[in-house]
């Protein structure tokens, strides 16, 4: 008996059975700055009710979160637009979840170029002040963390009888942040 827990520890420390090492808690990590008066994304895996204020931004209905980014990205260079965190995309409901519907970069303030019609199909505007509840997480922005993500925002809603305008993700990192180490906030706008 007692060789066979010893065989069977042997066994189990061969094939690397180890035990879990504690998860560290989420942190934002920045790549570049907030547009003016922003508040830090967060906290994590929570509904929070946040204040935004009004800001500038160029936006696109380019199809495809990659061709949407390169567009922009061309913009704010040609332009010589400093890049600011996050990136927002318009969510709309379709089968019960969401999809982009519009990209935008957001300028540092309102101060920074002109609002109207941009290089072919992107428009920059004037974005007035905003109420939301927000959901923030680390990881992918994967349909099932999207979905997390509105299922707690809508029951937030729910139980304040509160109706949500429209929903915006942001996503703070880009490919040179780890895929896990990705900071994004499912917003739900308040009417």
């Amino acid at each position: 008996m007692k060789y066979s827990a010893i065989l069977l520890f042997g066994a189990l420390a061969s094939c690397g059975a180890q035990p879990e090492e504690p998860k560290a808690p989420p942190s934002y990590v920045s790549e570049a700055p907030l547009p003016e008066g922003w508040p830090l994304p967060g906290p994590y895996d929570q509904v929070t009710e946040k204040s935004y204020p009004a800001y500038r931004a160029a936006f696109t209905t380019q199809k495809g979160q990659n061709l949407a980014f390169l567009r922009l990205f061309r913009h704010i260079q040609k332009n010589d637009i400093p890049m600011t965190a996050p990136v927002e995309m318009a969510m709309d409901g379709k089968d019960g979840g969401l999809e982009m519907s519009t990209m935008a970069f957001l300028y540092q303030s309102g101060k920074v170029g002109t609002a109207g019609p941009a290089d072919g199909a992107l428009e920059v505007r004037d974005v007035p002040a905003a109420k939301v509840f927000s959901y923030t997480w680390q990881g992918e922005d994967s349909k099932a963390n999207i979905g997390k993500a509105r299922e707690s925002l809508e029951a937030a809603l729910a139980a304040r009888k509160i109706t949500a305008g429209s929903f915006r993700l942001l996503g703070y990192n880009g490919p040179g942040t780890p895929l896990l180490k990705r900071t994004w906030e499912l917003q739900a706008l308040l009417k």
